[in-house]
């Protein structure tokens, strides 16, 4: 992780999560920012609000950081482990970011 520091909204995203904040997570994303779960694709923030139900904070989900790098100026490969009521394990996360808001969210089998 050398020197790096994560973004602040990539940081908010696993600290919304652990706090089961719904509200505080879905407007970490920009209004046509896309979630991308294992091929599954959510669109806007009330597409992500859904997966956020149905997958993240509904299912008890909590993130630990693993490890993460920069990939460019506004992407990021992050190592989450998660656990919780859904899937439990380590995952790789990309994240395409602007500014303070999530542009797109790709969540890839490890």
């Amino acid at each position: 992780m050398d020197d790096l520091t994560l973004p602040t909204v990539i940081t908010a995203f696993i600290n919304t999560t652990n706090a089961a904040d719904s509200t505080g997570f879905v407007a970490l994303f920009a209004a046509d920012a896309t979630l991308n779960d294992w091929g599954n694709e959510y669109h806007g923030q009330d597409g992500i609000a859904k997966w956020n139900q149905t997958d993240n904070i509904g299912k008890d989900s909590h993130f630990e950081l693993v490890d993460f790098q920069q990939d460019s100026a506004t992407d990021w490969t992050v190592q989450l482990a998660v656990t919780g009521n859904g899937f439990n394990g380590t995952s790789p996360f990309k994240f395409s970011v602007t500014a303070d808001q999530l542009v797109r969210v790709a969540i890839l089998p490890d």
